[in-house]
């Protein structure tokens, strides 16, 4: 069977993306009259931080940060000692990036008498995207998913098992998820499918392109206004020397507002030597990334850091951008990515102290050993390169 045979059996249908899409801005729209009504209303507020992070996730609107932020505020000054308050506080701290605030209105919420369950699923997802306690979250996360066997639970333990380096893993629980899933929004779908071409077109050893492109593809063909897949599939279309096939792909994605997508269009412009609009593209994602910078540091630290030690060609703020994300969550990737800039960067003390930083939380992981990151040494700043 053919990868897109096979991908045709195991994709489910789902509503027509479009449709999902306008439903969902009705939907925030009507959940943000409720609230204004009354804050304090029952659900209202969980809903609408749930509607907004879908808006934020999958359609691009950044500005969803801004008003979870607004709605935080709200809650906090009419319902301050509600346990429900510092659930949603930890919930769009989390969404920021603000994880050790998240821990703190977590502990209130358990102090208030937040369910259990609800401060344990939060605790988890903090935990991973911190890479603490990884053993102990992936014990959890299988526990939970084998219980519910639901695509919301399966899709985190993948994306766990990817971070793990057990890739085989991960694509099958992604691959489970998808066949569990019994609803017809193409949002959960489109999800497992991005994450399936993160995995084999980002986070294996050696990417396979092709494959990972088959899944943006299929997340694109779910929600066409899906703006990570449309970049992350301009990335492959640009590297494989096809920039007019990135340039229309991130075209519909314009009107986001999203930085990586004036990125990617002005390295897509570049190479086919358009050098003026490549500029302007290239000017409209550096003043993006500073202005996201400016409200949501931590959200934005590790795509900025990326954007400014290539196109942005800036090495000494990625550096402070990168360093800023690995002190916020110590994972391997981060420092990996911090590491890699100072080197590039000629910084040999930024990556001497990184190295010493790192070793700690990340040296004893199999994940850490395996990295060609554990043999490089600081001197080879002096060569050039990595040793």
């Amino acid at each position: 069977m053919s990868a897109v045979a096979e991908l045709e059996r195991i994709c489910p249908p789902a509503t027509d993306g479009e449709i999902a899409a306008i439903n969902l801005a009705s939907a925030r729209r009507r959940a943000w009259s409720r609230f204004a009504e009354d804050a304090c209303r029952d659900g209202v507020a969980e809903t609408i931080v749930e509607q907004e992070q879908l808006a934020a996730q999958f359609v691009g609107d950044l500005t969803a940060l801004d008003r979870l932020e607004a709605l935080a505020a709200e809650l906090a000054r009419v319902d301050e000692a509600s346990p429900r308050t510092a659930l949603v506080a930890a919930q769009v701290a989390s969404a920021t990036h603000r994880f050790a605030d998240a821990r703190r209105h977590l502990a209130r919420a358990e102090q208030l008498g937040a369910a259990a369950t609800a401060v344990h699923r939060q605790r988890l997802s903090i935990d991973q995207a911190c890479a603490t306690r990884l053993d102990a979250v992936l014990d959890a996360r299988r526990r939970i998913a084998a219980a519910t066997g639901g695509l919301e639970d399966l899709v985190p333990l993948g994306a766990l098992l990817a971070d793990m380096e057990r890739y085989d893993e991960a694509d099958a629980a992604y691959r489970q998820a998808l066949g569990a899933y019994d609803d017809v929004s193409p949002f959960p779908l489109a999800w497992a499918c991005f994450q399936l071409g993160v995995l084999w077109g980002e986070v294996v050893p050696e990417p396979e392109t092709n494959r990972a492109a088959l899944w943006y593809r299929r997340a694109v063909d779910y929600l066409p206004g899906y703006v990570k897949a449309r970049v992350h599939l301009a990335e492959i279309c640009a590297g494989g020397s096809r920039p007019d096939e990135a340039e229309a792909l991130l075209e519909p994605a314009r009107s986001s507002g999203d930085p990586e997508v004036a990125w990617r269009l002005a390295d897509a412009l570049t190479a086919q030597s358009r050098s003026e609009e490549a500029k302007a593209e290239l000017d409209a994602a550096r003043a993006g990334f500073e202005g996201l910078l400016s409200r949501h540091p931590l959200a934005f630290a590790d795509h900025a850091a990326e954007f400014y030690a290539g196109s942005g060609n800036d090495l000494p703020r990625a550096l402070e951008l990168a360093r800023t994300n690995f002190a916020n969550r110590p994972t391997r990737r981060a420092f990996e990515q911090a590491y890699a800039i100072a080197l590039s960067a000629g910084d040999a003390v930024a990556a001497s102290e990184l190295r010493a930083t790192a070793t700690q939380p990340l040296a004893g992981t199999a994940a850490f050993r395996h990295s060609p990151l554990a043999t490089w040494r600081t001197e080879s700043i002096s060569d050039g390169g990595s040793a």
